[in-house]
């Protein structure tokens, strides 16, 4: 459940406190009991912040905050002043990232434009209306290499779609002509890495398609256009960081 649904049904609920027990130290309880009292949060860490005696919690990719004893919850970012940094935009791209190297690049498919020097993943479903938009628009990002996940979410026919983009003699002209160009391909019918990429997504909470990794790990949930696609590959060559997208 995300956690916008969660604290829906919290707020519609009796009022509650959750007394926190202190002997493991005050994250470790505290952890305990919000995990007791919101089982469908799937809190995965709990820290202390340097701001106003607050702890951040971690759940299922998405940050809340509370105090050492649990008794509100804080939704929303905070804004460091002094620097001008969104703290918590910073921390959900920290937690959310995926090593690149931890992608089983064997399960992608490969797709060269230019001399491919810079890389970028994405995780995608063929009936996904942003996918498609997206895919038509990364047609003008040169020198890169893209690996394409098949990430079949939206129903069974994605699946089968996704089958038949595997089982294509040529798999990156066969996504393609589905993506930019609506051709129909016909049924596949061999082994294709589908249930290997959906269990890579779901632990990694890869929720929605399309999903862009970079090369640093950063994580992007949706499309984003071709210019701001390369920024982020020009700053990563650069070793400059790029801002993040709004």
């Amino acid at each position: 459940m995300r956690l916008s649904a969660l604290f829906v049904s919290l707020a519609l609920a009796a009022p509650w406190a959750m007394p926190v027990q202190a002997q493991t130290g005050p994250e470790q309880a505290l952890k305990a009991e919000l995990r007791k009292q919101l089982p469908d949060a799937n809190v995965d860490s709990v820290r202390k912040t340097p701001y106003g005696n607050l702890y951040e919690v971690v759940a299922g990719g998405e940050i809340f905050y509370t105090d050492e004893k649990a008794t509100f919850i804080l939704l929303g970012p905070i804004i460091d002043l002094k620097n001008r940094e969104n703290v918590t935009d910073a921390r959900l791209r920290q937690v959310n990232a995926v090593k690149f190297d931890q992608l089983d690049f064997k399960n992608a498919i490969k797709i060269v434009r230019g001399n491919g020097s810079r890389k970028l993943a994405i995780f995608e479903d063929p009936n996904c209306g942003y996918c498609k938009r997206f895919e038509r628009d990364l047609l003008g990002v040169n020198d890169v290499t893209i690996f394409v996940f098949l990430y079949p979410i939206l129903s069974l026919d994605s699946v089968e779609k996704s089958r038949a983009v595997w089982c294509a003699p040529d798999r990156g002209k066969a996504w393609l002509d589905m993506m930019t160009r609506d051709t129909v391909l016909p049924s596949g019918n061999c082994s294709a890495p589908i249930e290997e990429n959906l269990a890579f997504g779901r632990e990694k909470k890869i929720q929605g398609t399309p999903t862009i990794i970079f090369e640093n790990g950063e994580r992007v949930p949706g499309a984003m256009p071709a210019a701001e696609i390369e920024k982020r590959l020009v700053a990563l060559r650069s070793g400059t960081p790029a801002a993040p997208a709004r």
